[in-house]
């Protein structure tokens, strides 16, 4: 058997919201974006709610995204998404997503968080998780800004030949490998491993995953990763039980008799 990894998208995936949205007001209060500039991300973060993203409408947000941030100082977006970081990303980190990324760490798989948000957000927000490999969107940059351009835009088909150049170098068997993700424009990235579940699916991801025999899991409890951490059992649950079928039994109930467990623990100590 060859090694293996687990690779996570990032939005309504690991976390309930739009990373790449998730930042208009502090980049506001900051002098990089107008108001109009915030009722757009506000519209596109409710519609992102509401419906997911297909391929159309993650390439307007992309473009309009490269030429937003056209001219922009990558330290001080840095240092925008460092502050805020923990206010507006940290509460909206999914338990049930926490959790099943700590059973494949006790089972010795690798976990990369494979997102079309930027990677000067999507790497903070996986150290946040204890997870250092990202493949993310990268913006071209010159003299210290970025120039409005796309160098490389982390989704699609693009998203599946990064997750494959990279099991490759590290010799991960895709067939024993996992996959998880919300949206229909990750079709390409589940089916290329053996052990693909949809979270949260879109409406036509969902139907895909029926008809595929797909796992689907529904995440439903945002919690804010320190307190998560703080009420965390110091004895995981047994690697041997994500081997036995992760993709089926980690959800909503999994995560339900998890937490009475931890009740009545708790009450009989």
């Amino acid at each position: 058997m060859g090694r293996s990894a687990a690779f996570f998208d990032l939005d309504k995936t690991v976390i309930a919201t739009s990373s790449a949205l998730a930042f208009g007001r502090p980049f506001y209060r900051d002098g990089l974006i107008t108001k109009r500039d915030v009722v757009k991300t506000a519209y596109a973060q409710f519609m992102f709610k509401r419906g997911g993203a297909d391929d159309q409408s993650m390439v307007r947000t992309r473009d309009y995204m490269a030429e937003l941030c056209r001219g922009w100082k990558v330290d001080q977006v840095r240092q925008i998404v460092g502050e805020t970081l923990h206010e507006l990303i940290d509460p909206y980190i999914y338990a049930e997503a926490a959790i099943l990324i700590e059973e494949h760490q006790a089972a010795g798989r690798d976990i990369i968080l494979v997102s079309a948000s930027g990677e000067e957000m999507v790497a903070p927000i996986g150290a946040q998780l204890g997870i250092s490999d990202v493949i993310a969107t990268r913006m071209k940059i010159a003299d210290g800004r970025y120039t409005g351009e796309i160098d490389f835009y982390a989704a699609g088909p693009a998203k599946v030949e990064a997750v494959r150049r990279i099991a490759d170098e590290r010799g991960y068997d895709l067939s024993e490998c996992y996959a998880y993700s919300d949206s229909v424009s990750d079709i390409p990235l589940l089916a290329a491993v053996g052990h693909p579940s949809a979270v949260n699916p879109d409406k036509a991801l969902r139907r895909e995953a029926n008809e595929r025999r797909w796992p689907v899991l529904e995440f439903r409890h945002p919690v804010p990763l320190a307190k998560r951490l703080r009420s965390r059992p110091a004895v995981p649950m047994a690697a041997a039980a994500l081997g036995l079928g992760v993709g089926v039994a980690i959800g909503i109930a999994w995560y339900g008799r998890r937490r009475r467990a931890r009740a009545a623990a708790a009450a009989a100590g």
